[in-house]
Parts: structure tokens; C-alpha cells; sequence
């Protein structure tokens, strides 16, 4: 609020330097550390002369760093001490380690609130630019975040593993490895844009190709389909009793921007390998799209093989944050 005059200094409680009485003086300058200083008013202070507390206004007054006695000291007085109180209708600062996290507003700084949720675009960062404290919008930001993560072991019942890709990210990374229950199974891939009720499953609803690169001899295939009930990602997946059999692979997955005018695709692209235990190693690199759809975002993929079930798998998913 406005002050008419000089603003009281709040909760500034001091205890001046000790004063020497001048015989036949009655003014005296209050000093705290060796520097001046200057109480709101008399009411303000606690002065005690010769063990005995001055009543403000009567028995001293104050100017400015200057108090005044009512009558001139003599040899032989003592000013015991001068005590400023600071404004004497705040409470101060409080002692160290006394605000406990009970008495704090949720709207403050203090970790007390865990975000259980991705975060979104909006949401807001602490930076320090150039010593300054500033926030950003985590859109502004980019990256990579953490998504989810799953994983199973010894199942030889599950069929397939399905992968929610939150709204709040732009596009995703997917790290997978996952290993068949039976022998020359081929990995495949179904998108939904509904949550997971329902995958696009007709004939010519998607379309894709990859390599497969054979790492002890000359020979590769490339596999294609211009309209197709899935996506292939790979030949068959070995031989499952042997220990390093399997899919090794990492996905860029780019469901389409609502908000651009480009005719687009929701489209995935991958990389990785396949190993059956027998130094019949792949390299694999393919790319696919869903063909179905040129306005409905996907939100969540399906990972499968064409025939038994998943033995083993671990799948993390990062989302790109802009």
C-alpha cells in the first residue's frame, strides 16, 4: 500500500551499538554494525536507562538516527540498551528451517505436486538465461521424453503386445526386442485410431516394403506390398530354442498433422535385425504407411507375429516432445 513519508521497514528487529553516555549531553546517534540507522518512531524502540524501560514520546524522542532524551545525562548513567523494532505489526522473518511444507501454497516452487500425466505442450519450464530465472513452454523445448515401457518373459500364451501413442507427443521412438514362440514366424504390425477397439485389418489397408540383408552370404530380399491387412516388418523370426534368436528392432513412428494442408500418412519406419541362433544373422530397414486413412491420426499400434504366440519381449517407447 501507499506511504505518505518514508515506508516502514518491516520486521527489521536490531540492537543498536552499545552507547556511551556524555556527561551533560541528552542527544545521542543510533548506529547498528557502525552504521547509522533510523527507527520508524519512538514507538518503535525499547530503551532502557539505568535498568529502568523509557516510556516513547516523554522520556526520549527520536529524529531521524538521532534519539533525545528528556533531560541532559549526567556522569555515572547508563544506557543499558536501544532496541528497534522494525514494524511492530508484522511478525519478522521467521527462524531458519521453522516453514514446513504444510504452510506453503500449492502455487509455489516446491515439488510437493508430482506430475502423474505426460506433460503437455503448455506446460512450463524453470531456465536460468544468462542468471535470470525464466519459464518456457515445454512446447518450445523439443526433445525426447519417456512414454511407457512393458515387458514379459517365458508367456508362450500372449499374441501381441499393443503400444498407446499419446495426443501430446508429435511423433515417436520405439525400441523392441521380442522373441516367437514358434519357429519362422514373421513379425507384423496394425495400427488403430480409435484407442485399440479396433485395428484396420482389410485388404489394401496398408501398404510397405523393407530389406532383408543376409550377413553370411551375398543374398537379400526385398519384400513389398501395395496393399496389404498389415504391415510386415520381417521374414520369419528362427529358430525359437535357440538363445539369441529373435527381433532386435527401432521404430520411428509419425502419426499425420491435423494442422498441416500436406496430404499425408500415418507412417512408421524401422531398423534393426534378426537373429536366429545359427549365424543366420538380418539386417533389416523397412518403411510402411497406413493406407486407409488420410485425416485420422493413429493412436496406438499392435505388434504381432503371423503365426503362435510372444515368448519373450521387452518395448520402450519415447515421445517426441516438439
Amino acid at each position: 500500500m501507499p506511504y505518505i513519508g518514508k515506508q516502514p521497514t518491516i520486521g527489521n528487529f536490531q540492537v543498536c551499538d552499545a552507547i556511551s553516555v556524555v556527561n551533560g549531553q541528552a542527544a545521542y546517534t543510533l548506529q547498528v554494525g557502525g552504521v547509522n540507522v533510523a527507527p520508524e518512531s519512538a514507538n518503535h524502540m525499547l530503551v532502557s536507562l539505568n535498568g529502568i524501560l523509557q516510556k516513547p514520546g516523554s522520556s526520549f524522542t527520536i529524529s531521524g538516527s538521532t534519539m533525545t532524551f528528556a533531560s541532559n545525562l549526567a556522569t555515572g548513567d547508563v544506557i543499558d540498551f536501544v532496541q528497534i523494532l522494525g514494524n511492530v505489526l508484522d511478525l519478522g522473518s521467521p527462524s531458519d528451517d521453522t516453514v514446513t511444507a504444510a504452510k506453503l501454497n500449492n502455487n509455489i516452487i516446491s515439488g510437493q505436486t508430482a506430475l502423474t500425466d505426460p506433460p503437455a505442450d503448455t506446460d512450463e519450464l524453470l531456465i536460468s538465461d544468462a542468471g535470470t530465472i525464466k519459464r518456457i513452454d515445454l512446447s518450445l523445448v523439443g526433445g525426447l521424453a519417456k512414454v511407457s515401457s512393458a515387458s514379459g518373459t517365458g508367456l508362450s500364451s500372449q499374441a501381441s503386445i499393443e503400444v498407446a501413442l499419446p495426443e501430446t507427443y508429435r511423433a515417436f521412438k520405439m525400441y523392441l526386442d521380442i522373441k516367437p514362440e514358434t519357429d519362422n514366424a514373421h513379425l507384423q504390425a496394425t495400427l488403430s485410431v480409435d484407442d485399440g477397439s479396433s485395428y484396420y485389418t482389410s485388404s489394401n489397408n496398408y501398404q510397405y516394403g523393407y530389406q532383408h540383408i543376409y550377413a553370411n552370404s551375398t543374398a537379400h530380399d526385398v519384400i513389398y506390398s501395395n496393399g496389404d491387412t498389415k504391415i510386415e516388418l520381417s521374414k520369419d523370426g528362427g529358430n525359437n530354442t535357440a538363445n539369441a534368436e529373435g527381433h532386435h528392432m527401432m521404430f520411428d513412428i509419425k502419426p499425420i498433422n491435423t494442422e498441416s494442408s500436406v496430404n499425408q500418412h500415418n507412417n512408421i519406419t524401422w531398423e534393426g535385425s534378426r537373429n536366429d541362433g545359427s549365424n543366420a544373422f538380418r539386417t533389416i530397414r523397412g518403411s510402411g504407411v497406413l493406407a486407409a486413412t488420410y485425416t485420422n491420426k493413429i493412436n496406438k499400434i499392435k505388434l504381432a507375429y503371423d503365426s503362435g504366440n510372444i515368448e519373450d519381449y521387452f518395448v520402450t517407447l519415447y515421445g517426441y516432445l516438439a
